[in-house]
Order: C-alpha cells, then sequence, then structure tokens
C-alpha cells in the first residue's frame, strides 16, 4: 500500500500554522572544504525546533472534546517542547514522557511549560509504551512522527526551502523516527521530483536504514547514541513506505561527527545547535556525503541546545 501526504494537505497546513509560527530564515555559509551550503534555521523556530510544525497541526485540528481532555505524547525533548506549546496556544493541558536519556536541559524545560512531565524508561520506545498507556484513559495521543497530520506539518518546511532556494539540487535531512524527512521529502518532490533528499541516521541508531536494507520495518536491539532525539529503535509503516518512495539514500554519522559539527556551527556560524541538528552538516563535513562541486546543496538545521558539546570552546 502506498501512503502519501499530499501537496495539498501541506499547503493547507502551512496556511493554518502560518499566524502562529516563525517562517524561519535561510542562511548560506560555507564549511572548510569550500562546500556551500544553504541551511533551513529550524533552530529559531517557536519551541526551539522544527517539531512544533507537526504538533501545532495536529492540536489545531482536534475538536474541544478531544483537547479538553487533553494531550499526551513520548518525545526525546522535542516533540515533548512542540506538544507543549502547542498546548499552551491552545489552553490545553499536556503530559509528556521523556525517557532518561534525554538530555537535562530538554527536562528542565520542558518543566517549565507542560502541565506534567514524566522520565521513565531507557529509549524512547519504552516512554511511549507509558504514554500510550496513558493516552487509554482519554487523553488524546500526539504520535511524534507517524501522523499525517504532523508529517504535513513537518512538510511545511520543504515548502520554504524551495522559496528562499529553488535551485537546490540536494537536500540532506536528519532522521530519528522519519516524521521530518517524511514530510519535507513529500513537498519538495512534488514541487521538484529531480531534487536528491538525503537522510542521515546516527550509526548508534541506524531505524531507517536496517529497515530499508531489510526491505520492511525492523527494530533495532539497542540505541547506542547521545543524541537521543535521534533514536527510536522502531519507526512506522507510514513513514517506512514514503522514505522508500522518496529519499535517495540514507547516510550515517557518528556522534563524534556530529559534534565536531555542532562545535563549528557554533565556532564559526554563531549558531548553538544540538546533537541531532547537526547531523546534516556532519554528513558534508566528514566527508561521509560529497556532492559534485557545482551542485546546489541545502541542509536542515532542525533544533536548538548545547546538548553534547561545549559551548565554551575549551
Amino acid at each position: 500500500m502506498t501512503t502519501e501526504i499530499s501537496l495539498e494537505a501541506i499547503e493547507s497546513a502551512r496556511n493554518r500554522l502560518a499566524p502562529r509560527i516563525r517562517r524561519t530564515p535561510q542562511m548560506i555559509f560555507t564549511l572548510d572544504s569550500g562546500q556551500e551550503v544553504s541551511a533551513k534555521l529550524e533552530n529559531l523556530q517557536v519551541s526551539g525546533s522544527f517539531k512544533i510544525r507537526g504538533a501545532l497541526n495536529t492540536v489545531l485540528g482536534l475538536s474541544k472534546e478531544k483537547l479538553e481532555r487533553g494531550l499526551v505524547t513520548a518525545s526525546g525533548g522535542n516533540h515533548g517542547m512542540g506538544v507543549a506549546t502547542a498546548g499552551a496556544m491552545t489552553g490545553t493541558k499536556t503530559t509528556i514522557y521523556l525517557p532518561e536519556n534525554t538530555p537535562q536541559s530538554k527536562v528542565d524545560k520542558l518543566r517549565k511549560i507542560a502541565t506534567e512531565v514524566i522520565v521513565s524508561g531507557s529509549v524512547w520506545d519504552d516512554a511511549n509504551a507509558l504514554a500510550l498507556t496513558a493516552a487509554k484513559e482519554g487523553k488524546h495521543y500526539v504520535h511524534p512522527f507517524a501522523d499525517t497530520s504532523v508529517i504535513a506539518g513537518q512538510g511545511t518546511i520543504g515548502l520554504e526551502i524551495l522559496e528562499d532556494a529553488p535551485d537546490l539540487d540536494i537536500l540532506l535531512v536528519a532522521i530519528g523516527g522519519g516524521g521530518l524527512i517524511s514530510g519535507v521529502a513529500s513537498a519538495v518532490k512534488a514541487i521538484n521530483p529531480n531534487i536528491k533528499v538525503i537522510g542521515v541516521e546516527a550509526i548508534g541508531a541506524p531505524t531507517l536504514k536496517t529497515s530499508l536494507d531489510a526491505g520492511e520495518l525492523t527494530t533495532l536491539d539497542k540505541i547506542e547514541t547521545k543524541a537521543s532525539t535521534l533514536a527510536p529503535r522502531r519507526s512506522e509503516e507510514v513513514n517506512f513506505r514514503i522514505i522508500s518512495r522518496l529519499v535517495d539514500d540514507i547516510l550515517l554519522v557518528s556522534d563524534e561527527d556530529m559534534k565536531r559539527a555542532a562545535e563549528w556551527l557554533w565556532q564559526n556560524v554563531g549558531l548553538g545547535v544540538e546533537l541531532s541538528a547537526a547531523a546534516a552538516v556532519a554528513a558534508l563535513q566528514s566527508g561521509r556525503f560529497s556532492p559534485d562541486p557545482s551542485a546546489k546543496t541545502g541542509v536542515i538545521i532542525c533544533g536548538a541546545g548545547p546538548d553534547g558539546f561545549d559551548i565554551s570552546g575549551k
């Protein structure tokens, strides 16, 4: 079965979101290799990452009755902030489950805005099981990556990227569960089928690459990365089908690659980003992906935060 997120659904999401979120800028910078990069700065987005787009698009589509029951989700941090922010915007109570590998900075930030924050389970999949149990009690569960309204919301990034950089040949996108790349690929491929969309995962959490190599959705035995927002052990069928159809390749980067890229972005561009947000730049900087020098190459900087590197530069 083929799952499609239509361009019409993504454009409708943009119209719904436009009054409430930021249209983040596109920045051009040059890596030490001489590679010029066009970067979409979702680290400047409301809630600190792109996740507000999908979360808010979903919440704005819920009935008053569902909102009155409250929202619940599980997150590595960024989706939780997106749901909590969407809840604050709509006056809705939110319960966020976080795994124990969530950076403390994200836990502290969430506790300032969410109604309830519960830290339990070693990885996202464990926290998610608890969130699904809470949803059985009546709260509306907002999936971080496998809901079509969430995917459409993330796809609005793709619309903005091609408006600001219409001549892009290649776009690199970090992958956790696959919601971001599913939405962005759906948008940009609908507008320009020739653009190459390259996914980037952590070597310690190759969730989608392992599935694509196997030809079916698989579950990782373990997670070995500090980039917690890139670290579910399993994706979902909707993401697997979209990525199988629209994503041209998936590359793997190490935590060290991401750390070096995050430090480079802080020291040379003035961007304070988390490990996962540096993944796309890490693929270029490390040489794990080497585009033709003439190719117009873009990346998504998906979230803010100093997690995993020393912003003092010591």
